[in-house]
């Protein structure tokens, strides 16, 4: 059985008060939910005016989830320049989910139970409901991939109690630092992540193996809401953490860490989050995902253009999305990166990307690598029919037809559901035809002490 139980997504009480943060972001059973002003008050599909001649959408509303990362741009601006509305999705409501614990749970309950149709999302998490493993029920709860939100654009950043080590892609200073912690008696390493088996924590994992540290046996993955990671660095909840934007660039403007590595050195425009909704509101109204869909794509085209990322970075930085400062979300979306290191680069190749290079494209070989780093670290079972799993659930299909639609150029369509063989920065490479291969040379993993 996997080990993915529920319980793992409910952090333990701390004794300091900043563990009880931690508890109380993370809890399965806050479903509490901040919802953005829309011009539809009843939460119920209503039909569509142009629905009943057959030419526009099902219904007009929908209830979409997102985490305040910038990586969620895409939909915050669908809904602010009215991009849902051209596509005929005019009660369309984007709501601030408060975790990603959060998210699942109100994914389970759909609009119609309070909860909502949609997200802004983990690449792995759709996948884990679709199984059944993390669902209250612990029923499946199958869901589609619609659209790769982004690439690039995560980070792992370290408290400044390491920054004479100056930590970088090699850990292995880092790895002889918490061995003498351990040493003198330090009883837990924490390694912060946002949801166990989510792309942060394979991302966290991932690094952390290849410099010799075991995940599972050398330190303690804990999960900790995007929002409240500074907070938690700030007194000493952890040794290091991973997390999209804006939370990295805050880091380092409050001096309380520093970067480490940004993600796309890890693995170059490597995937990230998701739009995915439940398959059977998909199936019952498939003019209006696919409304919702082309709303996304449109929005994700522009926030990729240079001129309007600070336009973007100023909308998701008011407090009805991020209540960031819009200063800790624009120079990392413009690809400058301050490591708080005295290392900063200018014009960075890695950095996030909403549209170029097919980031909305979701890949199928993308989404096995998931899978298989999932079955790495013991998430889902070791004999999960992974290539019929991505084939149920990621509708790349549904992408084609909305480009088509979008008329976006032929260049701009990937020829292809795989993106080839993949090669991360230790020289490691998958071959998504090949994937029981790449676990098997793997080192370290779970049950491999």
């Amino acid at each position: 059985m996997s080990n993915l139980s529920r319980r793992k997504f409910i952090l333990t009480a701390g004794a300091t008060a900043a563990s009880t943060v931690i508890i109380h972001g993370c809890s399965s059973g806050n479903t509490s939910q901040t919802t953005t002003p829309s011009p539809a008050a009843n939460t119920s599909p209503t039909a569509s005016p142009v629905a009943a001649s057959g030419d526009g959408p099902e219904v007009t509303t929908a209830k979409l989830g997102f985490i305040a990362l910038t990586d969620s741009a895409p939909l915050i601006i669908a809904k602010e320049k009215g991009l849902f509305d051209k596509y005929g999705m005019t009660g369309v409501e984007v709501v601030k989910q408060a975790s990603w614990p959060v998210t699942r749970d109100n994914i389970e309950l759909g609009s119609g139970g309070g909860g909502i149709d949609g997200a802004h999302i983990l690449t792995p998490m759709p996948y884990f409901l679709t199984m059944g493993l993390i669902t209250k029920t612990k029923q499946p709860l199958p869901m589609y991939i619609l659209a790769r939100l982004n690439t690039n654009g995560q980070a792992i950043s370290v408290s400044n109690t390491y920054k004479d080590l100056n930590v970088g892609l090699d850990n292995k200073a880092f790895k002889e630092a918490l061995n003498k912690e351990k040493a003198a008696g330090k009883q837990e390493l924490k390694m912060a992540i946002t949801f166990p088996g989510g792309t942060h924590d394979l991302w966290m994992r991932y690094w952390l193996a290849a410099g010799g540290i075991d995940p599972t046996n050398d330190v303690s993955v804990i999960p900790v809401p995007p929002p409240q990671m500074v907070a938690n660095m700030k007194v000493g909840n952890m040794e290091a953490f991973c997390v999209g934007e804006p939370w990295n660039a805050q880091l380092v403007n409050q001096k309380q860490g520093y970067t480490a590595l940004v993600t796309g050195e890890l693995w170059k425009d490597h995937p990230e989050k998701a739009l995915t909704m439940r398959k059977d509101w998909v199936d019952k109204n498939p003019k209006a995902a696919k409304a919702i869909l082309m709303a996304v794509m449109e929005a994700q085209q522009w926030c990729d253009k240079p001129e309007n990322i600070e336009e973007m970075c100023q909308i998701v930085s008011q407090d009805k999305w991020f209540k960031v400062p819009a200063a800790d979300i624009i120079g990392r979306s413009k690809g400058e990166i301050d490591y708080g290191t005295g290392r900063v680069e200018k014009n960075f190749p890695y950095a996030m990307k909403f549209w170029a290079d097919f980031a909305s494209y979701p890949f199928k070989s993308h989404d096995l690598w998931f899978l298989t780093e999932n079955i790495r670290w013991g998430y889902i079972p070791p004999d999960t029919d992974t290539k019929k799993l991505v084939d149920e659930v990621n509708r790349e299909d549904l992408w084609r037809e909305a480009a088509k639609e979008l008329k976006i150029a032929d260049a701009e369509i990937p020829k292809s559901s795989s993106r080839g063989v993949e090669t991360f920065f230790d020289g490691v490479k998958f071959d998504p035809e090949k994937p029981e291969e790449y676990l098997k040379n793997l080192k370290i993993k779970k049950g491999s002490a």
